[in-house]
């Protein structure tokens, strides 16, 4: 009998049905059957179903004589299904990677409980992919089970039933069955979910809910919505035949009402011609199951009030005058921003006709995020040699807590920026200012960069018309042409740049300022940094940070973390962290007590500095943690498709920093082998620091303060030779932090290309 039983209806997908049943048939856990039913289905579902049943033992082929719509096609797949637990999927989502692992791991953990809850994420067909808005009801604080009587707010949770486990005897000893129609979750969820003696939850991803443009029931007008009525009469009749579920009927009230109004003010759901009549139906069941104490929020309260108690054609005319409304608001709002931008743009130019001010310097990174990268590390410079510089920083709100005490901040947009962007003498960034600025006479712009390019940039990328779809190669021209310094961490850098962004810059060839703590912190500063981590003494830690893809708008998968760390064993600890493109999510929906996502860690110069090896794909972060001399490992399962998209300057294969593995199982066998850290391994990684970490000797940051801002050419820091530095140190097993310390100063947040 095996562990999982996969129900999957099909009908008309498919074009979506292999990446679903590929997605079950490839989970970790292969202690499963799938169970694939063709709803009969007109377009090549079934022999889809037919081919993957005759080549896995694990597939079994139902097809319906007629068809009969997603409950009942549910229903000959639960008729036929053997494992200790069901689980639904609609055969246009997929299972994320490791799903049924990490639903086994719980399940156990738990003590096998009748239904367990599990989190999804919406996939867009742009690419997109978003976490459910109401993860937080999933916590896996508190009891392990639990009834929905002791965890209410469970029902507020999307009500499907693909995001769910049941214990298969649980369902047969109920009877739980699938009506016929349109909206028949409705009828399953609540009644399953109050039945349930025992409730679990898991924090984690495994559906990818696939959102489409067309074809869906969300997509379609039809008449078929009319269902929804029957679906709640079930729902009803349930509990009326269970006077102990009364309580539960006002929050049940409320989501009938609400999906009501929100069905009925959806446009593309209603066919022309059937509103009315939809209002008519809604406003009569609302009367019917009406029950005090079942008042929604008060926006939600007027437009069922008016499905309950009015006409049609109220409705429709308090709609119009909404609407009406919110235009004439979204109207005036345009004015007062028009308005606002013409005043900015007049105090601008007004202070461009007032002196220049010596003593300040204007830094900003990442386009107005926190305090971080090279600029990050000059500004903390410039702080200790130039105590009489002023200083400020470009940022958000929501970045300000970063940026040092000693620095003033400056709000994008506000008149203290374009004062401050007028006004200083020295103006530091890594990518570039506002479009509006003006530079001045006088004033002294320092372009930083942000990494040493393996994939090309500039000019070079007017053959890439997929890397580079809205780029204005003439603005960045122009950009480039308000440079008076572009910092350059090694030789090939300085090659690409001059000939990909060509301008009359002076290059500062002097290594780059945000790696000088590489060569600078302490043992019990490391220490530290892992302690804040939660990192166990003596655990090997590897830092897994990809760069994005150019080629596709959603994030790549990430490896299976789960399946990795054990085979690997408890000595391993996995810090994920996500591409700064793709916002802080998590990288991974896992949850391992030996795997932490840092994606949204302030500073990944400490994570750098808190592991023992990097893997990596393309991101320029392996050139700055090269200067640790600590192994690294490129994971390049899509070089080819890479290289075709974005181009790079030089075949990363040939001259690696480490070992490459090119499938997640070398890369499991290069540390399983310890052939990372091996002398192979070794050679590579001195090879390649030699080609690119020659200047990174933990003085740059001094050299630009000094060449820039107080104008020596003579005298500056002597760079030490590579065989005289001596990198940050990683503690040894059984070593402790001496003192507490706060995060390593002038650097917050570097993110790699």
């Amino acid at each position: 009998m095996p562990r999982f039983s996969v129900i999957v209806p099909a009908y008309k997908v498919q074009a979506y049905l292999r990446e679903s049943l590929d997605s079950v048939l490839s989970q970790s856990h292969p202690d499963l059957e799938l169970i694939a039913v063709d709803d009969c289905s007109p377009d090549a579902c079934g022999s889809i179903i037919e081919e993957y049943a005759a080549r896995d033992p694990r597939v079994t082929a139902v097809r319906l004589p007629h068809n009969a719509g997603l409950g009942p096609a549910r229903n000959a797949g639960l008729a036929r299904a053997t494992g200790d637990y069901v689980l639904f999927l609609d055969a246009d989502d997929v299972l994320a990677p490791g799903a049924l692992r990490a639903v086994d791991d719980r399940l156990k953990a738990v003590g096998g409980p009748d239904v367990l809850v599990y989190d999804y994420a919406r996939a867009y067909w742009t690419g997109e992919l978003v976490r459910n808005q109401r993860a937080d009801r999933l916590s896996e604080e508190g009891p392990a089970t639990f009834t929905a009587e002791e965890r209410p707010a469970l029902l507020d949770v999307l009500q499907v039933v693909w995001n769910k486990a049941y214990r298969r005897e649980f369902l047969e000893r109920e009877s739980f069955s699938f009506p016929p129609g349109y909206y028949e979750d409705t009828p399953w969820t609540a009644p399953v979910l109050l039945t349930a003696e025992s409730v679990a939850v898991l924090d984690r991803v495994c559906v990818h809910y696939r959102q489409r443009r067309t074809g869906s029931i969300m997509t379609t007008a039809t008449r078929r919505h009319f269902d929804v009525f029957n679906q709640y009469d079930r729902l009803f009749a349930f509990l009326a035949a269970r006077p102990h579920l009364d309580r539960w009927r006002p929050l049940l009230y409320r989501r009938m009402a609400d999906h009501h109004t929100r069905l009925f003010a959806a446009e593309g759901r209603l066919p022309r011609g059937s509103r009315a009549e939809f209002f008519r139906r809604a406003r009569a069941q609302l009367r019917r199951y009406r029950v005090r104490g079942a008042a929604p929020a008060p926006v939600a309260r007027a437009r069922q009030a008016v499905m309950r108690l009015g006409t049609y054609r109220l409705y429709r005319g308090l709609a119009g005058l909404r609407a009406a409304l919110r235009g004439a608001g979204r109207r005036l709002g345009a004015v007062g921003r028009a308005l606002r931008t013409g005043l900015l743009l007049g105090w601008y130019r007004f202070q461009r006709t007032l002196p220049l001010r010596p003593d300040l310097a204007v830094f900003s990174a990442y386009w107005h995020g926190g305090y971080a990268c090279n600029p990050a590390a000059i500004e903390a410079k410039l702080r200790e040699l130039a105590p009489g510089t002023r200083t400020a920083w470009i940022c958000g709100p929501e970045h300000a807590d970063t940026v040092p005490a000693g620095t003033a901040r400056l709000r994008p947009g506000s008149r203290a920026h374009w004062s401050a962007l007028a006004r200083a003498k020295y103006l530091v960034t890594n990518v570039n200012f506002d479009r509006g600025l003006v530079k001045r006479p006088g004033q002294v712009l320092v372009q930083t960069q942000h990494g040493t390019p393996l994939k090309r940039v500039g000019l070079d990328l007017l053959d890439r018309p997929a890397a580079t779809p809205t780029t204005d190669f003439a603005a960045l021209l122009r950009g480039a042409d308000q440079w008076d310094y572009l910092l350059s961490a090694n030789r090939h850098s300085t090659l690409v740049w001059e000939k990909a962004l060509p301008a009359s810059y002076t290059v500062l060839e002097y290594g780059y300022p945000r790696n000088d703590v590489f060569q600078r912190a302490t043992v019990g500063e490391v220490s530290e940094i892992r302690e804040r981590l939660g990192i166990a003494p003596g655990t090997t830690v590897v830092l897994y940070a990809p760069t994005h893809r150019d080629y596709r708008r959603s994030r790549p998968e990430a490896p299976d973390f789960e399946r990795m760390l054990r085979d690997l064993g408890p000595r391993f600890t996995v810090l994920a962290r996500a591409h700064h493109t793709y916002g802080t999510e998590p990288l991974s929906g896992e949850r391992h007590p030996r795997l932490v996502d840092v994606s949204a860690h302030p500073s990944v110069e400490e994570l750098c500095l808190a592991s023992d090896a990097l893997v990596t794909d393309y991101s320029s972060l392996m050139f700055d943690f090269a200067a640790l001399d600590r192994p690294i490992v490129i994971h390049a399962e899509d070089w080819e498709a890479y290289e075709a998209a974005r181009g790079t300057y030089f075949d990363l294969r040939s001259a690696p920093p480490g070992a490459i593995a090119r499938t997640e199982d070398e890369l499991v066998d290069i540390f399983a082998t310890g052939h990372w850290q091996g002398s192979r391994s070794a050679q590579l990684r001195a090879a390649f620091r030699d080609r690119f970490c020659r200047l990174d000797d933990g003085h740059a940051a001094e050299r630009v303060v000094r060449r820039v801002f107080l104008g020596q050419k003579a005298g500056l820091p002597p760079f030490v030779p590579p065989s005289e530095r001596r990198p940050a140190p990683l503690p040894q097993p059984g070593s402790r932090p001496t003192a507490q310390r706060s995060p390593l100063p002038g650097f917050d947040r570097l993110s790699a290309d």
